[in-house]
């Protein structure tokens, strides 16, 4: 994996020629969590070993290389296994869009099957999809998709390479994929309401294929650990940390907190705060979803909606409120910021993974009620009407000469 991720930084730090190497980009979500992180280092490794020459297979973060000291969890596994955080590339080291236009880019899809919209003029160079959520994008016969509601896309990913490349899978590589399953499965736990089957499957067997892999319950206490370490953070890193964005009728981010909302709602200057950030990043709201865990590795969620706009603010909180597919059975609970609609969320099994599709069909839904308005009249009293300034004035002499006329024209 080493010499491979070097050859991908080197190979990267020499593309000057727009007629140059083609490369075939495995590009994980924008939250760039433990499991895109390690999606997107082992499929370009498998695509590497099992590809022809012609094209190199690369590995991108989809975060800027600023905002890995957000992830301690990724930085934490990556040395448990030996890899420097280093050899990693980011987004902002590697211009896809300019690879694009130089007809040198294939693109694969992992932890995501639907690229944002501001990464819509690369929707073309996109060749397979591997993911675990919503299906989201339309079918292409060019671009086979590989779509499992599984608890990990390590999940998918590992079984992909034990079927067609096992000589490729050695222990740092598995370990890798395996504590990726076991953190996005919450260590197996069937309560949790993550873990499916296939990701017991797969997880049995890195360990039958390995089996000095360490400790189910401590490696997964260990990232757990460093996952939930926030204590460091100022409160837009807490929001980025783990973010994703929207847009439609207006922009909006859904962020995970790794803390109790209550300890989140205590911080000073908060509203101010939140503010300051969606005045940086161009957000209208910002859903927060807080994410704790009872001895028992139960989930607790709670949600948080903040809008200096009470119309937008209150529209996603109703429409939240009455969905039922899946229910969140919200509760409100006290706010010391007016700005801010937090609640207790009863279905604690619906994670983020559950709660995009239901903004995005919030936006949808907003979007097709807006295009149904019908235009404003020209001739209605808006702005830049000629009526704004009231009727013209007409001297009586001239009206007296139109009536005339007009009594001319009805006698003839």
């Amino acid at each position: 994996m080493e010499e491979f991720l070097s050859s991908c930084h080197a190979a990267v730090k020499a593309n000057t020629d727009a007629s140059g190497q083609e490369f075939h980009v495995v590009l994980g979500n924008e939250a760039c969590d433990l499991d895109s992180m390690v999606s997107t280092l082992a499929y370009a490794y498998f695509l590497s070993k099992t590809g022809g020459g012609e094209t190199l297979s690369v590995p991108l973060l989809n975060i800027c290389q600023a905002d890995l000291v957000l992830r301690p969890d990724n930085v934490f596994l990556l040395t448990q296994a030996g890899l420097s955080p280093d050899l990693l590339l980011f987004r902002d080291q590697l211009d896809l869009g300019a690879l694009r236009r130089a007809g040198r880019l294939l693109l694969t899809l992992v932890d995501h099957n639907i690229l944002p919209s501001s990464d819509s003029d690369l929707e073309g160079a996109v060749v397979e999809v591997i993911d675990h959520h919503l299906l989201e994008r339309e079918p292409r016969p060019s671009c086979p998709v590989t779509v499992e509601m599984v608890g990990s896309c390590a999940t998918l990913v590992t079984e992909r390479l034990i079927q067609k490349a096992p000589e490729i899978l050695d222990r740092q590589l598995a370990e890798l994929l395996y504590a990726t399953i076991l953190t996005d499965c919450v260590n197996m736990a069937p309560a949790a309401g993550k873990v499916t089957p296939k990701d017991s499957q797969y997880a049995a067997a890195l360990e039958a294929r390995f089996p000095s892999m360490p400790p189910r319950s401590a490696l997964f206490k260990a990232l757990h650990s460093a996952k939930f370490d926030v204590s460091g953070l100022n409160t837009e890193q807490m929001l980025l940390k783990d973010m994703k964005s929207l847009s439609g009728s207006f922009s909006l981010a859904v962020s995970v907190l790794y803390l109790p909302l209550e300890v989140f709602l205590q911080r000073a200057e908060l509203e101010a705060e939140l503010s300051q950030f969606c005045h940086k990043f161009g957000f209208e709201l910002l859903v927060m979803m807080s994410i704790s865990f009872t001895e028992g590795n139960e989930p607790i969620r709670e949600l948080a909606l903040f809008s200096h706009s009470t119309p937008y603010r209150e529209q996603v909180c109703q429409y939240l409120e009455q969905t039922g597919n899946p229910a969140l059975d919200l509760c409100p609970i006290s706010s010391p910021h007016p700005r801010i609609t937090a609640y207790h969320q009863g279905n604690a099994l619906a994670s983020r993974k559950k709660l995009l599709p239901l903004v995005k069909d919030f936006l949808r839904a907003r979007e097709d009620e807006e295009s149904r308005v019908p235009p404003t009249p020209t001739n209605s009293l808006v702005d830049g009407c000629p009526l704004d300034h009231g009727l013209p004035s007409i001297s009586e002499s001239a009206l007296e000469e139109k009536f005339s006329k007009m009594a001319d024209r009805g006698g003839s």
